[in-house]
């Protein structure tokens, strides 16, 4: 059902679900729907007002659910969208730790290759300084001597 933006009387709320005023006067006295107030004490029902009113009216007259039900209900569903946001929040910042981890472990690879290409350098530079060993043929064959 499309509506206009705005707000609305208790008599077009009414008129727009085909329920009686007193209907909506009981559902407000239940705690289901609490529509605003005007100056001169007139309920301002606004979109959202007029939205849970259609919950509402689904859950009694579709449903056949009792208004201690409805209450449940409603109760029920403002929890699992708290838990809900929890539940996305949780993932979010665990989504955020495990990022951090990652750069975290990327830079321990990065440093420990470093590392490893230090060392390797520091080897090779030291093999070639302590061993420039020269091959000599004696009686046909190569023979090489190591310093002790």
């Amino acid at each position: 059902m499309k509506r206009k933006k705005g707000f609305f009387s208790i008599s077009a709320v009414a008129e727009m679900f085909d329920i009686h005023q007193q209907t909506i006067r009981l559902y407000e006295r239940e705690g289901l729907i609490a529509p605003k107030r005007s100056d001169g004490n007139t309920r301002l029902f606004s979109e959202e007002d007029v939205n849970k009113l259609e919950e509402v009216i689904y859950l009694t007259h579709k449903l056949g659910i009792n208004l201690a039900g409805v209450q449940m209900v409603l109760r029920l569903q403002k929890q699992i969208k708290k838990l809900q946001k929890d539940m996305n929040s949780a993932f979010e910042a665990t989504h955020q730790d495990l990022i951090k981890e990652q750069i975290i472990r990327k830079n321990d690879v990065r440093d420990a290759a470093q590392q490893l290409a230090k060392l390797k350098t520091k080897a090779h530079n030291s093999a070639q300084q302590d061993a420039p060993l020269e091959p000599t043929i004696v009686d046909d064959k190569w023979e090489v001597e190591y310093d002790d």
